[in-house]
Protein backbone atom coordinates (compact mmCIF):
# COMPACT_ATOMS: atom_id res chain seq x y z
CA UNK A 1 0.00 0.00 0.00
CA UNK A 2 2.96 2.23 0.95
CA UNK A 3 4.85 1.50 -2.30
CA UNK A 4 1.20 2.34 -4.53
CA UNK A 5 0.85 5.37 -2.50
CA UNK A 6 3.59 6.55 -3.22
CA UNK A 7 3.69 5.92 -7.00
CA UNK A 8 0.41 8.06 -6.72
CA UNK A 9 2.32 10.83 -5.56
CA UNK A 10 5.28 11.08 -8.46
CA UNK A 11 5.14 13.92 -10.57
CA UNK A 12 5.51 11.92 -13.66
CA UNK A 13 3.62 8.20 -13.88
CA UNK A 14 5.42 4.85 -14.95
CA UNK A 15 3.24 3.15 -17.49
CA UNK A 16 4.30 -0.17 -19.81
CA UNK A 17 5.50 2.63 -22.80
CA UNK A 18 8.14 4.78 -20.41
CA UNK A 19 11.35 4.34 -18.54
CA UNK A 20 12.27 5.72 -15.67
CA UNK A 21 16.01 6.83 -15.49
CA UNK A 22 18.19 9.11 -12.80
CA UNK A 23 19.68 11.55 -13.86
CA UNK A 24 23.25 10.12 -14.16
CA UNK A 25 21.43 8.04 -16.73
CA UNK A 26 19.82 10.56 -18.66
CA UNK A 27 23.10 12.18 -18.66
CA UNK A 28 24.78 8.82 -20.49
CA UNK A 29 22.22 8.38 -22.66
CA UNK A 30 22.40 11.35 -24.08
CA UNK A 31 25.77 11.73 -24.17
CA UNK A 32 26.37 8.50 -26.11
CA UNK A 33 23.52 9.36 -28.84
CA UNK A 34 25.12 12.82 -29.14
CA UNK A 35 28.58 11.00 -30.07
CA UNK A 36 26.49 9.05 -32.45
CA UNK A 37 25.18 12.23 -34.14
CA UNK A 38 28.89 14.42 -34.85
CA UNK A 39 29.28 15.91 -30.89
CA UNK A 40 31.45 15.11 -28.07
CA UNK A 41 33.55 16.47 -25.39
CA UNK A 42 32.55 20.04 -24.21
CA UNK A 43 30.40 20.52 -26.46
CA UNK A 44 27.96 17.25 -25.80
CA UNK A 45 28.30 18.13 -22.10
CA UNK A 46 27.01 21.63 -23.01
CA UNK A 47 24.19 20.15 -25.05
CA UNK A 48 23.34 17.55 -22.71
CA UNK A 49 23.13 19.36 -19.51
CA UNK A 50 20.24 21.84 -21.19
CA UNK A 51 18.78 19.03 -22.59
CA UNK A 52 18.69 17.24 -18.87
CA UNK A 53 17.70 20.46 -17.18
CA UNK A 54 14.73 20.73 -19.55
CA UNK A 55 13.60 17.65 -18.88
CA UNK A 56 13.60 18.20 -14.77
CA UNK A 57 11.53 21.24 -15.18
CA UNK A 58 9.10 19.52 -17.04
CA UNK A 59 9.20 20.24 -20.85
CA UNK A 60 9.49 16.52 -21.84
CA UNK A 61 9.45 17.37 -25.78
CA UNK A 62 12.79 19.80 -25.04
CA UNK A 63 14.54 17.52 -23.29
CA UNK A 64 16.25 13.93 -24.76
CA UNK A 65 13.46 14.00 -27.53
CA UNK A 66 15.14 16.48 -29.56
CA UNK A 67 18.69 14.61 -29.90
CA UNK A 68 16.17 13.08 -32.54
CA UNK A 69 15.93 16.59 -34.20
CA UNK A 70 19.38 17.51 -33.89
CA UNK A 71 20.62 14.06 -35.57
CA UNK A 72 18.14 14.33 -38.20
CA UNK A 73 18.52 17.90 -39.64
CA UNK A 74 20.39 18.25 -42.34
CA UNK A 75 22.66 20.91 -40.73
CA UNK A 76 24.28 18.33 -38.56
CA UNK A 77 25.56 16.73 -41.46
CA UNK A 78 27.40 19.84 -42.71
CA UNK A 79 31.28 21.05 -41.85
CA UNK A 80 31.47 23.07 -38.49
CA UNK A 81 33.83 25.54 -37.72
CA UNK A 82 34.58 27.32 -33.78
CA UNK A 83 32.22 29.79 -32.83
CA UNK A 84 34.06 33.28 -33.18
CA UNK A 85 33.77 36.64 -32.37
CA UNK A 86 33.39 38.72 -35.85
CA UNK A 87 32.58 41.87 -34.28
CA UNK A 88 33.34 43.73 -31.06
CA UNK A 89 33.14 46.99 -28.95
CA UNK A 90 33.03 47.34 -25.37
CA UNK A 91 29.57 46.63 -25.03
CA UNK A 92 28.62 44.05 -27.68
CA UNK A 93 29.43 41.12 -29.98
CA UNK A 94 28.58 39.64 -33.07
CA UNK A 95 29.22 36.00 -33.35
CA UNK A 96 29.35 33.47 -35.78
CA UNK A 97 28.21 30.50 -34.64
CA UNK A 98 29.93 28.12 -37.33
CA UNK A 99 26.92 26.35 -38.15
CA UNK A 100 27.13 24.49 -34.42
CA UNK A 101 23.86 23.96 -33.03
CA UNK A 102 22.51 26.61 -30.69
CA UNK A 103 22.49 24.78 -27.94
CA UNK A 104 26.41 25.43 -28.43
CA UNK A 105 26.50 29.19 -30.10
CA UNK A 106 23.75 30.39 -27.57
CA UNK A 107 25.23 28.93 -24.24
CA UNK A 108 28.62 30.70 -25.48
CA UNK A 109 26.99 34.03 -26.52
CA UNK A 110 25.54 33.81 -23.13
CA UNK A 111 28.63 33.91 -21.48
CA UNK A 112 29.99 36.73 -23.90
CA UNK A 113 27.10 38.53 -22.35
CA UNK A 114 27.79 37.57 -18.87
CA UNK A 115 31.31 39.05 -19.07
CA UNK A 116 30.82 42.15 -21.11
CA UNK A 117 27.95 43.16 -18.41
CA UNK A 118 30.21 42.76 -15.31
CA UNK A 119 32.55 44.53 -17.35
CA UNK A 120 31.11 47.73 -18.68
CA UNK A 121 27.53 47.60 -17.07
CA UNK A 122 25.47 46.22 -19.55
CA UNK A 123 25.87 44.18 -23.40
CA UNK A 124 24.41 43.57 -26.21
CA UNK A 125 25.74 40.09 -28.07
CA UNK A 126 24.02 38.35 -30.78
CA UNK A 127 25.24 34.96 -32.53
CA UNK A 128 24.18 33.79 -36.11
CA UNK A 129 24.60 30.76 -38.52
CA UNK A 130 23.29 28.44 -36.22
CA UNK A 131 20.31 26.72 -35.98
CA UNK A 132 18.41 24.84 -32.81
CA UNK A 133 18.83 26.70 -29.29
CA UNK A 134 16.82 24.59 -26.87
CA UNK A 135 14.90 26.51 -24.41
CA UNK A 136 15.67 30.05 -23.85
CA UNK A 137 14.68 29.94 -19.95
CA UNK A 138 18.14 27.59 -19.43
CA UNK A 139 20.52 30.54 -20.76
CA UNK A 140 18.89 33.00 -19.24
CA UNK A 141 18.77 31.44 -16.01
CA UNK A 142 22.15 31.03 -16.32
CA UNK A 143 22.89 35.60 -16.67
CA UNK A 144 20.41 36.29 -14.05
CA UNK A 145 22.35 33.98 -11.67
CA UNK A 146 25.30 36.00 -12.50
CA UNK A 147 23.79 38.93 -10.67
CA UNK A 148 22.13 40.53 -14.43
CA UNK A 149 19.00 41.54 -15.76
CA UNK A 150 18.33 39.35 -19.06
CA UNK A 151 16.33 39.78 -21.87
CA UNK A 152 16.84 37.18 -25.16
CA UNK A 153 14.85 36.37 -28.31
CA UNK A 154 15.61 33.55 -30.66
CA UNK A 155 14.66 34.11 -34.45
CA UNK A 156 14.41 30.69 -36.20
CA UNK A 157 13.58 29.44 -39.96
CA UNK A 158 9.32 29.77 -40.70
CA UNK A 159 7.71 27.18 -38.94
CA UNK A 160 4.41 29.61 -38.00
CA UNK A 161 1.55 30.64 -40.48
CA UNK A 162 1.31 34.80 -40.40
CA UNK A 163 -2.02 35.94 -39.34
CA UNK A 164 -4.33 34.85 -42.47
CA UNK A 165 -1.44 33.31 -44.45
CA UNK A 166 -1.37 29.86 -45.84
CA UNK A 167 2.44 29.27 -45.88
CA UNK A 168 4.72 29.74 -42.74
CA UNK A 169 6.89 32.92 -42.80
CA UNK A 170 8.13 32.99 -39.31
CA UNK A 171 10.03 31.31 -36.42
CA UNK A 172 8.46 29.85 -33.22
CA UNK A 173 10.54 33.17 -31.75
CA UNK A 174 10.57 32.75 -28.41
CA UNK A 175 11.29 35.53 -25.98
CA UNK A 176 12.86 35.68 -22.52
CA UNK A 177 13.07 37.89 -19.75
CA UNK A 178 15.35 36.65 -16.33
CA UNK A 179 15.65 38.65 -13.08
CA UNK A 180 17.97 38.31 -10.20
CA UNK A 181 16.29 38.23 -6.74
CA UNK A 182 17.42 37.18 -2.99
CA UNK A 183 15.65 33.74 -3.18
CA UNK A 184 16.97 32.72 -6.77
CA UNK A 185 16.12 33.84 -10.03
CA UNK A 186 12.88 35.02 -12.03
CA UNK A 187 12.52 34.09 -15.29
CA UNK A 188 9.60 34.51 -17.69
CA UNK A 189 9.88 32.43 -20.90
CA UNK A 190 7.00 32.02 -23.65
CA UNK A 191 6.86 30.91 -27.27
CA UNK A 192 5.42 33.21 -29.69
CA UNK A 193 4.05 30.30 -31.68
CA UNK A 194 0.65 28.12 -30.03
CA UNK A 195 2.87 24.92 -30.18
CA UNK A 196 6.70 25.17 -29.69
CA UNK A 197 8.09 22.57 -32.72
CA UNK A 198 10.18 20.44 -30.49
CA UNK A 199 6.39 19.56 -29.26
CA UNK A 200 4.77 19.17 -32.64
CA UNK A 201 8.06 17.06 -33.55
CA UNK A 202 7.25 14.69 -30.73
CA UNK A 203 3.36 14.41 -30.69
CA UNK A 204 5.15 13.32 -34.91
CA UNK A 205 7.19 10.52 -33.19
CA UNK A 206 4.47 9.04 -30.70
CA UNK A 207 1.67 9.46 -33.25
CA UNK A 208 -0.90 11.63 -31.24
CA UNK A 209 -2.82 14.04 -32.20
CA UNK A 210 -2.21 18.01 -32.42
CA UNK A 211 -4.48 19.94 -29.93
CA UNK A 212 -7.41 21.21 -32.49
CA UNK A 213 -6.66 24.86 -34.37
CA UNK A 214 -3.35 24.63 -33.92
CA UNK A 215 -1.82 22.78 -36.65
CA UNK A 216 -1.92 23.27 -41.15
CA UNK A 217 -0.62 21.41 -43.62
CA UNK A 218 1.43 22.31 -46.68
CA UNK A 219 -1.42 23.52 -48.77
CA UNK A 220 -2.44 25.94 -45.84
CA UNK A 221 -4.92 23.43 -44.63
CA UNK A 222 -6.59 22.96 -40.71
CA UNK A 223 -4.78 19.39 -39.44
CA UNK A 224 -4.35 17.25 -36.11
CA UNK A 225 -1.62 15.21 -37.83
CA UNK A 226 1.69 16.55 -36.50
CA UNK A 227 3.08 14.59 -39.92
CA UNK A 228 1.04 16.71 -41.73
CA UNK A 229 2.12 20.12 -39.51
CA UNK A 230 5.99 19.16 -40.08
CA UNK A 231 5.38 19.83 -43.89
CA UNK A 232 3.27 22.74 -43.31
CA UNK A 233 2.97 25.17 -39.98
CA UNK A 234 1.16 26.28 -36.90
CA UNK A 235 -0.40 29.32 -36.12
CA UNK A 236 0.90 31.89 -33.53
CA UNK A 237 -0.33 31.91 -30.21
CA UNK A 238 -2.97 35.19 -28.94
CA UNK A 239 -4.63 35.63 -32.33
CA UNK A 240 -2.82 39.15 -33.22
CA UNK A 241 -1.29 40.33 -30.36
CA UNK A 242 0.95 36.43 -30.64
CA UNK A 243 1.56 37.67 -34.31
CA UNK A 244 2.85 40.76 -33.32
CA UNK A 245 5.36 39.54 -30.80
CA UNK A 246 6.65 36.77 -33.19
CA UNK A 247 7.29 39.39 -35.85
CA UNK A 248 9.00 41.83 -33.27
CA UNK A 249 11.46 38.74 -32.56
CA UNK A 250 12.11 37.83 -35.97
CA UNK A 251 12.59 41.35 -36.81
CA UNK A 252 15.08 41.57 -33.52
CA UNK A 253 16.83 38.45 -34.63
CA UNK A 254 18.14 40.44 -37.80
CA UNK A 255 19.95 42.42 -35.15
CA UNK A 256 21.54 39.53 -34.43
CA UNK A 257 23.10 38.88 -37.67
CA UNK A 258 20.32 36.13 -38.71
CA UNK A 259 20.56 37.41 -42.54
CA UNK A 260 24.39 37.15 -42.39
CA UNK A 261 24.62 33.33 -42.69
CA UNK A 262 22.72 32.68 -46.04
CA UNK A 263 21.30 35.94 -46.84
CA UNK A 264 18.02 34.94 -45.73
CA UNK A 265 16.07 37.06 -43.35
CA UNK A 266 13.47 34.77 -41.99
CA UNK A 267 16.59 32.30 -40.56
CA UNK A 268 17.83 32.11 -37.13
CA UNK A 269 19.35 34.66 -34.61
CA UNK A 270 20.10 34.66 -31.27
CA UNK A 271 20.00 38.23 -29.02
CA UNK A 272 20.65 38.40 -25.56
CA UNK A 273 20.93 42.15 -23.90
CA UNK A 274 22.13 41.69 -20.46
CA UNK A 275 22.28 44.87 -17.55
CA UNK A 276 23.80 45.20 -14.42
CA UNK A 277 21.04 46.32 -12.24
CA UNK A 278 23.63 48.88 -10.28
CA UNK A 279 23.53 50.59 -13.48
CA UNK A 280 20.49 52.03 -12.77
CA UNK A 281 19.76 51.64 -8.90
CA UNK A 282 22.97 52.37 -6.90
CA UNK A 283 23.59 50.53 -3.73
CA UNK A 284 22.83 46.82 -4.97
CA UNK A 285 18.83 47.55 -3.82
CA UNK A 286 17.47 45.37 -6.98
CA UNK A 287 17.70 42.00 -5.84
CA UNK A 288 15.76 42.75 -2.34
CA UNK A 289 13.11 44.86 -4.26
CA UNK A 290 12.68 41.93 -6.65
CA UNK A 291 11.90 40.01 -3.82
CA UNK A 292 9.78 42.07 -1.90
CA UNK A 293 7.62 42.34 -5.77
CA UNK A 294 7.41 38.81 -5.17
CA UNK A 295 6.12 38.60 -2.28
CA UNK A 296 3.85 41.12 -2.56
CA UNK A 297 2.05 39.27 -5.44
CA UNK A 298 2.13 35.78 -3.64
CA UNK A 299 0.17 37.44 -1.04
CA UNK A 300 -2.71 38.52 -3.11
CA UNK A 301 -6.09 37.48 -2.04
CA UNK A 302 -7.03 34.27 -3.40
CA UNK A 303 -9.91 33.73 -5.60
CA UNK A 304 -12.32 30.66 -4.12
CA UNK A 305 -10.31 27.11 -4.97
CA UNK A 306 -7.26 28.62 -5.62
CA UNK A 307 -4.35 27.25 -3.62
CA UNK A 308 -1.77 29.74 -4.30
CA UNK A 309 -0.04 32.23 -6.83
CA UNK A 310 2.49 31.07 -8.53
CA UNK A 311 5.35 33.13 -9.97
CA UNK A 312 7.07 32.41 -13.33
CA UNK A 313 9.43 30.09 -13.36
CA UNK A 314 8.51 29.05 -9.59
CA UNK A 315 6.62 25.76 -11.09
CA UNK A 316 9.57 24.88 -12.65
CA UNK A 317 12.35 25.47 -10.11
CA UNK A 318 10.02 22.93 -7.99
CA UNK A 319 9.97 19.87 -10.30
CA UNK A 320 13.52 20.48 -11.29
CA UNK A 321 14.39 19.51 -7.29
CA UNK A 322 11.80 16.73 -7.55
CA UNK A 323 12.60 15.07 -10.31
CA UNK A 324 16.00 15.49 -9.31
CA UNK A 325 15.42 12.31 -6.91
CA UNK A 326 12.41 10.91 -8.57
CA UNK A 327 14.32 10.67 -11.84
CA UNK A 328 13.05 11.23 -15.64
CA UNK A 329 10.64 9.62 -17.39
CA UNK A 330 11.13 9.07 -21.18
CA UNK A 331 8.86 7.70 -23.60
CA UNK A 332 9.97 3.92 -24.40
CA UNK A 333 10.10 5.01 -28.37
CA UNK A 334 12.04 7.56 -27.86
CA UNK A 335 14.53 5.60 -25.58
CA UNK A 336 14.92 2.86 -28.74
CA UNK A 337 15.46 5.36 -31.41
CA UNK A 338 17.83 7.27 -29.19
CA UNK A 339 19.67 3.82 -28.70
CA UNK A 340 19.20 2.90 -32.73
CA UNK A 341 21.03 6.46 -33.96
Amino acid sequence: MQAAAAAQDLLDRDTPDTVRLSVSDAVALGARALQRAGYSGEDARIIVDQLVDNALCGYKFAGLPRILAIAGDEKTRQGRTPVKTVHETPLSALMDGGNNVGYIVAYKAAEVAIRKAHAGGMACVGAYNSYYSGRNAYFVEKIARGGLVAFHVASAKPRVLPLGGARPALGTNPICFGFPAENGPVIFDMGTAALMWGDVMLHAHLGEPLPEGIGFDEDGRPTRDANAALRGGVVPFGGHKGYGLSFAVQALGLLAGAALARGEVQDYGFLFWAIDPDVMLPGGDFKRQMSELVRKIKATPRQPGVDEIRIPSERAARERERRRKEGIVLERKVLEALQAL
